[in-house]
């Protein structure tokens, strides 16, 4: 099989970066993206921790630069990793962390909907647009919805209640 054929099989790739104020970076998250990568679900193409000191200097570290504790049992996929990040891509990324943070760096092939994404390549679909929204837009939204809601049962309430005088 040659390269055009194993890009061709690859499910979709996303990217995220994770940050966590103060550096509380301690490797809770490793066992929910284990669970994702051994049911097959996900499969981790680059991983990286990046700090930024209070001064706004920026380390980046690979997963062999750092110790078990902080990253749980991901060490043992390091091997397949492809390092897809540039230095270009990273000093980019570091951009959106706060001084005095520390972030995760994740890029992933979403393995679970490869078929799919093949199949649509296959019959000369390409994708044209992707999004993500993010949980707080989601929960601002019901949040909006709750209030409104409650806002029309109140003007609901009072004019029923001016109708009976």
């Amino acid at each position: 099989m040659d390269e055009v054929d194993v890009v061709d099989e690859l499910g979709p790739v996303d990217w995220i970066v994770v940050e966590f104020p103060g550096s509380r970076f301690n490797g809770q998250i490793a066992p929910a993206l284990l669970d994702l990568v051994e049911r097959d679900l996900v499969r981790v193409l680059d991983l990286l921790v990046l700090k930024k000191d209070a001064d706004g200097s920026l380390e980046a570290f690979e997963l062999s630069d750092l110790d078990e504790g902080e990253i749980g049992g991901l060490r043992g996929y390091e091997s397949e990793l492809a390092m897809l990040l540039s230095e270009e891509d990273v000093t980019s990324l570091a951009a959106a962390i706060e001084p005095g943070s520390s972030a995760g760096v994740l890029v992933w092939e979403n393995t679970w909907a490869a078929p799919f994404a093949s199949a649509v390549r296959r019959s000369g679909g390409q994708l044209v647009a992707s999004g993500r929204i993010p949980i707080q837009a989601l929960l601002a939204a019901i949040e909006a919805d709750e209030e409104e809601d409650a806002a029309e049962a109140g003007t609901e309430q009072l004019a029923a209640t001016e109708g009976e005088i």
